[in-house]
């Protein structure tokens, strides 16, 4: 395989004189504060109406999930919009049905949840390290579109992306996380054994694809060797698959303050205050 291949499952080799130039960082900003806007009217909606909506981000590791969903809900409300990123099962939850802890995470009336790796791990990460054995991957292909059908016909708006990403884009990314002490967390053993079996992580998601992209719930491929055009591109698409509209803000006056009985407040002196370290900075 090329090192520029795509997983995209167009099976197209990425050359890198046309790869897709990066979009303008304040044509960006730009549309990306009119896309968050729009989520805010969205988050509104869901409220409002009772909607309960389910978006499922998986991909390539350093494919940029986990940047999109930080700036879908920058703005939102935490209580409406829930992000879940489980850790791996416990081992009672590995002697459970096996999507029973993703259902505990699904929304109540009025939610988003946003789920930053989802049930897909099985066809996945667990396929390619052989955390789980072949009974259980291929009762998963069975189960996973009838779950998801099930969420559908529960009036659940369920949403699937994946987050496509060249090799070379991919280890650019991986390197970059060795030098910054600030993402250098990112860099799990899962992600260096990942670039060992890049052929594997193909095969195994051109084998689920086939099984789980269902009318009821298909999947979304998100070119993403661009995080900023990946960003605007998802939350864009997100936004013309609901069909949420304004909804009229409740007005909120502020009272006046009333008078004063006298309360005299306890002097500084009595409270132990944070340093200064601002004052030490020049400039």
């Amino acid at each position: 395989m090329s090192k520029h291949q795509s997983d995209d499952g167009s099976g197209r080799p990425l050359n890198p004189e046309e790869s897709i130039s990066k979009l303008n960082k304040k044509v960006y900003e730009r549309e990306l504060y009119r896309l968050q806007t729009e989520l805010g009217q969205l988050q509104e909606w869901v409220r409002s109406t009772g909607q309960r909506v389910v978006i499922v981000f998986e991909g390539r590791d350093a494919a940029g999930k986990g940047g999109t969903i930080k700036r879908i809900t920058q703005y939102l409300n935490p209580r409406v919009a829930r992000i879940i990123a489980l850790p791996s099962p416990t081992e009672r939850q590995r002697g459970q049905w096996y999507f029973q802890r993703y259902i505990e995470h699904l929304p109540a009336a009025g939610e988003i949840v946003l789920f930053d790796r989802s049930w897909y791990n099985r066809a996945g990460v667990e396929r390619v390290m052989g955390f789980c054995t072949d009974d259980e991957y291929r009762r998963f292909l069975h189960q996973a579109p009838i779950f998801e059908r099930m969420l559908v016909e529960e009036g659940i708006a369920l949403r699937k992306y994946w987050f496509s990403v060249s090799l070379d884009e991919q280890e650019r990314r991986f390197r970059s996380r060795l030098h910054d002490p600030l993402r250098r967390w990112k860099l799990s053993p899962m992600d260096v054994e990942s670039v060992k079996r890049w052929e594997d992580y193909s095969r195994a998601k051109d084998e689920m694809y086939v099984h789980t992209d269902i009318p009821e719930a298909p999947w979304y491929v998100v070119e993403a060797d661009d995080k900023r055009r990946a960003r605007i591109n998802m939350i864009a698409h997100l936004l013309t698959t609901l069909p949420y509209g304004e909804v009229e803000p409740v007005p909120v006056t502020l009272p006046k303050r009333p008078p004063s009985q006298g309360y005299q407040r306890p002097g500084k002196e009595h409270f132990s205050y944070v340093p200064d370290h601002a004052a030490t900075l020049s400039g």
